[in-house]
């Protein structure tokens, strides 16, 4: 998979790049980027998407943490 591209109505998504991790941590990464690809392309720009991102975005930050 390709970096993520923020969308310009979803800036948030740049946050879920992993490319430029070590392939370790692409894998523990990668998961999250790839869910928060799909609630951008299937849920409605709104408060709660955003929120929802905000808490998977500190999620991934937990596990990448975890896996160092």
């Amino acid at each position: 998979m390709a970096p993520i591209t923020p969308e310009p109505h979803e800036p948030l998504l740049r946050w879920f790049e992993y490319a430029h991790l070590p392939s370790k941590l692409q894998a523990v990464s990668k998961p999250f980027g790839d869910l928060a690809e799909r609630l951008v392309e299937t849920i409605p720009r709104n408060a709660e998407r955003s929120v929802a991102l905000r808490k998977l975005l500190e999620s991934k930050d937990a596990a990448v943490r975890a896996a160092l």
